[in-house]
C-alpha cells in the first residue's frame, strides 16, 4: 500500500494536535523521537514537518497528498487545495485592533496576513495601506507605526495587557484538512477513507 505523504505543522502545539487527529482516524503513526528530523517514513504515512505557512504550498503543489493547518494560513497562501473537514482545535479568530479610544481614519494596518487582511478590506469598502509585519505585531499599533492591526486572536489577554480591543472580527478560524485535488484522483480509495475517518 503507497503511503501518504502528509504535511503537519513543526510548531510542537500544532503539531501534537495533528497527530492526535491522524491518530484517532486510525493512521498508525509512532512516537516521533527527539531530533532534527523534517521527515518521518512509516509504513503507512510519510510526515513532513513544515512552518505553517508552507503546508498549503507542500499540498498544493503536490509534494504532500494532504496536509492539515490552520485557516488563517489557508487564507494567507491563496492556493487551490480542497479543504474537505473543518477539525475545530483551538477557539481562535482574526481581528481589526486598535488602541483603546482610538477615533481616527484607519490609514495603515499592520499584519501578519498581508493577503488575508486586503481581502477582509475589500469586503468592508475599507481603503488602507497594508504593511506585513513579523513578530509581535501589537507594537505596531502602540507606537503609531500602524493605526490599527489584524492579527489573531486566542484569548485576548495580551490585547489586554497592551491597551488594545478588538474593534471587529473579522472571521472565526479553525484547523482544517487539505487535500491536493490530484491526489484525490490518485489515492482516491485511501484520501477518502481518511476523509471520512476525520470528519467522524
Amino acid at each position: 500500500m503507497t503511503p501518504l505523504t502528509i504535511a503537519i505543522p513543526s510548531g510542537e502545539r500544532s503539531k501534537t494536535f495533528a497527530l492526535t487527529c491522524l491518530r484517532k482516524a486510525g493512521l498508525v503513526i509512532p512516537e516521533l523521537e527527539q531530533s532534527r528530523s523534517l521527515q518521518f517514513d512509516f509504513p503507512d504515512v510519510t510526515l513532513l514537518l513544515v512552518k505553517d505557512p508552507d503546508v498549503p504550498v507542500y499540498v498544493d503543489v503536490g509534494v504532500a497528498d494532504c496536509g492539515i493547518v490552520g485557516k488563517d494560513w489557508i487564507l494567507e497562501a491563496a492556493r487551490d487545495t480542497y479543504e474537505p473537514v473543518d477539525l475545530g482545535g483551538n477557539n481562535y479568530r482574526f481581528s481589526l485592533i486598535r488602541v483603546a479610544g482610538s477615533t481616527n481614519r484607519i490609514e495603515r494596518i499592520a499584519t501578519r496576513y498581508p493577503r488575508a487582511t486586503r481581502v477582509f478590506l475589500r469586503e468592508r469598502g475599507i481603503s488602507a495601506d497594508v504593511i506585513a509585519l513579523n513578530g509581535k505585531i501589537e507594537l505596531a499599533a502602540l507606537t503609531g507605526l500602524a493605526d490599527a492591526i489584524v492579527d489573531i486572536v486566542e484569548t485576548g489577554r495580551t490585547l489586554t495587557e497592551n491597551g488594545l480591543i478588538e474593534n471587529e472580527i473579522l472571521m472565526q478560524l479553525s484547523t482544517r484538512f487539505i487535500v491536493n485535488r490530484a491526489a484525490l484522483k490518485l489515492k482516491a480509495s485511501r484520501l477518502r477513507e481518511l476523509i471520512h475517518c476525520l470528519a467522524k
